[in-house]
């Protein structure tokens, strides 16, 4: 599969959590990290999601957010993975951020050259990387 989302996490279904219209679905991707995703009712019947297959979750750099501090404050994401910056790549407008997590798997943060900045981004620097359920597409062989 060839896509443009940069970030894709290889992971297996722990949980489906199905509702009236959308079902959340929570995939283990390794090192202790997991990535719940908010599906379709359609979406999960199409695709056979059950616990134990076998899923890529995909999310736009443009839609991982970046936090160095969350004491004292709960987000509504659902995603919040754990790691180290090992590179900030500068371009014309905004900055590229790769983080690798806890669990081995690298996530891709676009930020902004301010934000950058106001975070005081760099290599080494631990952060978190926030990613809304809704944003997470999943994927599976067809």
């Amino acid at each position: 599969m060839k896509i443009s989302a940069r970030n894709q996490f290889k992971g297996t279904v722990t949980a489906v959590h199905p509702g009236a219209v959308n079902s959340e679905v929570v995939l283990d991707i390794g090192g202790g990290d997991s990535i719940v995703a908010t599906v379709t009712n359609g979406s999960l019947t199409a695709m056979r999601m059950a616990v134990g297959k076998e899923v890529i979750a995909m999310a736009k750099a443009s839609s991982v957010l970046l936090m160095t501090d969350g004491q004292g404050y709960v987000l509504s994401a659902r995603n919040i993975l754990r790691g180290v910056v090992t590179e900030v790549t500068l371009g014309a407008v905004n900055g590229e951020v790769s983080v690798q997590l806890g669990g081995g798997a690298m996530a891709h943060a676009m930020v902004t050259h301010e934000a950058i900045a106001s975070l005081g981004l760099e290599k080494g620097q631990p952060v978190m990387a926030v990613i809304k359920a809704s944003s997470v597409m999943l994927a599976v062989p067809a």
